[in-house]
């Protein structure tokens, strides 16, 4: 994203702050025409389906969009919807809701993921590092509460910025049948929850009217992880890691042990972000990466929007829950924390400590024997379920944005076709992929379904297998599949992707209505099952960056695109079974081929670039 200014959108004069000043005169999210959707619909499976199941396919569209028809009569409904002036955007409830906040499997793994950060030189000891990252998160709140944070830009064209509110003194909240976003006052809330050994405390970050140093900071930090030395209390903290549903019933069982509790709960979910010290020292890629994601489960509180996580050795990162704000968000306020903290752009205030500072409060809940059994079973099922999945990190360092840009190709694109070589490689076919596009150019946008897989890129992995494939056939298939796929993606961040027109569709079929063909199509649903989920979020101040996979014959395949490195991060069930074919290595065996992949499109594009005199 830029920061160059976009004439083309009116500024609010009466805006709250500069945050907002595009805000009220952004665009609403449009509903494409029915005929264009579905004409990108059976281009997109046309590449996935046999030819007798893409003339059901192609039946079942037909149908679908005749002239007075079904398609008609549900695009009609969703066009009333969106121009309807009481809505803002009309995917936004329904999203939240069928995307997040009615999905009953556990966060962790399922919906949570994770940044990393390099090694801070300068901040080796736990408290120091706290101390510094809360501090700088601190000002990225302050930037938000004043609304002073200058907002973001895609092609000179302002980003929304509404979803900043769920970043700071939020709390998803487990409610049945669907989950509830809590939003509490940041400025009367000025606390933070610190969570050592599986208990929380609280630290005010003002005082008398002040904020704490980073001094200060440190000292409060240093005085918990000596207060919970030794010990470890009956973490609460798991219960977040289980089904909705039970969390909801454990939630209902902690507060009715004492009245006391839900107060105590209150105090985590007012707080403005988690502070996780955790007592492991992790040392490789994976292993941070994996303590990142999930951690023992115990020292946290999953609910939180933001969990900054810093290690026995020093080490850091941070763990989201994605409901109610995406990854573009928190991944700028960690490339906020980690970069400015590097070049010493904070204000870290006086190296004094008052006197007066008062001690960090534990939170003692009240525990009986219902409480110990929720927890217990919560503890036996995080467990079971992490013993399940397998994570991996290709940390490639032969090369980056600098040398793609030099191949005159798309530094995304070329990512996208690195991950589908190597899927084709190990599994022979090319399956569904799923690479998220943002489309906060709208008012509250979130995200579209960018479908990598084209007739194209299957031409391009082909001909990459091909013995009797020339060089040059090989980089025009590449370079076609590159087209299509920025085509496609473009088409996305404009809000004329397939799979959110489809989703408002099918939620306009009224209760008693038959759904149409089309959504009964089995390709209909399997060119939405995800074997493949992918996206991208970089800072070169990341040395992690990553989710668990969205079905479990599938990937999850975070990259990031540095200036002189590419780093995936592979995450999948240990044994994974794809169409009845077990591959007990199958994070580290995708790894390897993603490896090649990169390698080999490498010296491909090379044989176009002249070659560099040596020095």
């Amino acid at each position: 994203m830029t920061t160059k200014p976009a004439p083309k959108t009116p500024i609010d004069p009466q805006a709250a702050g500069p945050m907002l000043r595009y805000q009220k005169n952004l665009p609403k999210l449009p509903v494409p025409p029915l005929a264009a959707t579905m004409q990108k619909y059976l281009q997109s499976v046309r590449p996935l389906l046999n030819d007798a199941d893409y003339e059901k396919t192609v039946q079942a569209v037909q149908e679908f969009q005749t002239k007075g028809g079904v398609g008609e009569k549900l695009q009609e409904r969703l066009m009333a919807r969106a121009n309807d002036p009481s809505i803002v955007n009309w995917m936004e409830d329904w999203w939240l809701d069928q995307a997040y906040m009615g999905y009953r499997d556990p966060i962790v793994i399922y919906v949570s993921y994770f940044f990393g950060y390099k090694d801070d030189k300068l901040r080796r000891t736990p408290a120091k590092r706290a101390a510094a990252i809360t501090t700088a998160a601190l000002e990225f709140k302050r930037q938000i509460v004043e609304c002073n944070l200058e907002p973001e830009y895609a092609k000179g064209e302002p980003m929304c910025m509404d979803s900043y509110k769920y970043m700071f003194n939020n709390c998803r909240i487990p409610v049945k049948p669907s989950d509830v976003e809590e939003s509490y006052d940041p400025i009367k809330n000025t606390h933070i929850v610190v969570a050592r050994n599986n208990k929380f405390y609280i630290v005010d970050t003002v005082h008398n009217g002040k904020q704490l140093s980073t001094t200060e900071l440190e000292a409060q930090f240093a005085r918990i992880i000596e207060e919970a030395r030794g010990s470890k209390a009956l973490p609460i903290g798991v219960l977040t890691t289980e089904n909705r549903d039970n969390w909801t019933d454990y939630r209902e069982t902690l507060i009715a042990a004492h009245p006391e509790n839900k107060e105590l709960l209150k105090q985590i979910e007012t707080s403005s972000f988690m502070v996780c010290l955790d007592d492991s020292s992790p040392v490789t890629r994976d292993e941070l990466s994996r303590a990142c994601w999930h951690g023992d489960g115990r020292n946290r509180f999953f609910d939180k929007p933001c969990q900054f996580i810093v290690f026995e050795n020093g080490k850091a990162g941070f763990n989201g829950e994605h409901s109610s704000m995406d990854g573009t968000n928190t991944a700028r306020l960690n490339d906020f924390v980690c970069t400015n903290l590097l070049r010493n752009k904070i204000d870290h205030g006086s190296e004094s400590v008052r006197s007066d500072l008062p001690a960090p409060q534990v939170l003692n809940f009240h525990i009986n024997d219902k409480v110990e059994q929720a927890v217990s079973k919560a503890e036996s099922n995080f467990d079971q379920l992490i013993a399940k999945h397998d994570l991996t990190v290709l940390a490639y360092q032969a090369f980056g944005k600098n040398l793609i840009k030099k191949f005159k190709c798309s530094p995304d694109g070329f990512a996208q076709m690195v991950i589908q070589l190597a899927y084709y490689r190990m599994f022979g076919v090319s399956r569904p992929t799923y690479e998220s596009a943002q489309t906060r150019k709208f008012q509250r946008g979130r995200t579209e379904t960018s479908r990598t897989v084209s007739t194209e890129s299957i031409n391009f992995v082909k001909s990459m297998e091909d013995t009797n494939a020339s060089v040059e056939q090989k980089i025009a298939a590449f370079r076609a599949a590159l087209k299509t796929q920025g085509a496609y993606m473009a088409d996305c961040v404009n809000a004329h992707g397939v799979d959110r027109h489809l989703f408002g569709l099918k939620n306009s079929l009224q209760a008693n209505e038959p759904k149409p063909t089309l959504f009964t199509d089995p390709a209909y649903a399997y060119s939405q099952h995800w074997f493949l989920s992918t996206s991208q979020l970089s800072s070169e101040t990341f040395a992690a960056y990553g989710w668990g996979q969205v079905v479990n014959d599938g990937y999850g395949c975070a990259y990031m695109i540095k200036n002189d490195s590419l780093q995936f991060n592979v995450a999948s069930v240990k044994d994974l079974e794809v169409a009845g074919k077990k591959y007990i290595n199958g994070t580290h065996q995708f790894k390897q081929h993603l490896e090649d992949a990169a390698d080999d499109l490498r010296d491909l594009l090379l044989t176009e670039v002249p070659a560099q005199p040596k020095l």
